[in-house]
């Protein structure tokens, strides 16, 4: 079972992983150590994700505390970050999100 890292990587990212210890990003032909990508615990981390979603149609919204919602998903945390993160991972779970393949060709 993925945890919620690897699955926002994953499904909304679009990324692979490479190697045991680190993503690679097709979009920007790099790689990124799996360290290197908390979303959890860092908001710029975590405000890569709202940008993301934002881009696939989401409204964001928040308390700006420990409250993030993404359309009619709502979520809470400890913190922001923490919020948000839990918020993506709800849309992954609840299969609010589609296919990131069919995405990507209406956003091109």
């Amino acid at each position: 079972m993925m945890n919620k890292t690897e699955a926002i990587a994953r499904k909304i990212f679009g990324w692979k992983l490479n190697r045991w210890d680190r993503w690679y990003d097709y979009e920007k032909t790099t790689f990124i150590p799996t360290t290197e990508f908390q979303p959890e615990e860092s908001l710029d981390h975590a405000m890569l994700i709202v940008e993301r979603l934002e881009k696939f149609g989401f409204r964001y919204s928040t308390d700006g505390i420990c409250e993030a919602c993404f359309n009619d998903v709502r979520a809470t945390g400890e913190t922001l970050a923490q919020a948000i993160t839990n918020a993506a991972h709800s849309i992954i779970e609840n299969n609010s999100f589609v296919d990131t393949s069919k995405l990507w060709r209406r956003l091109c």
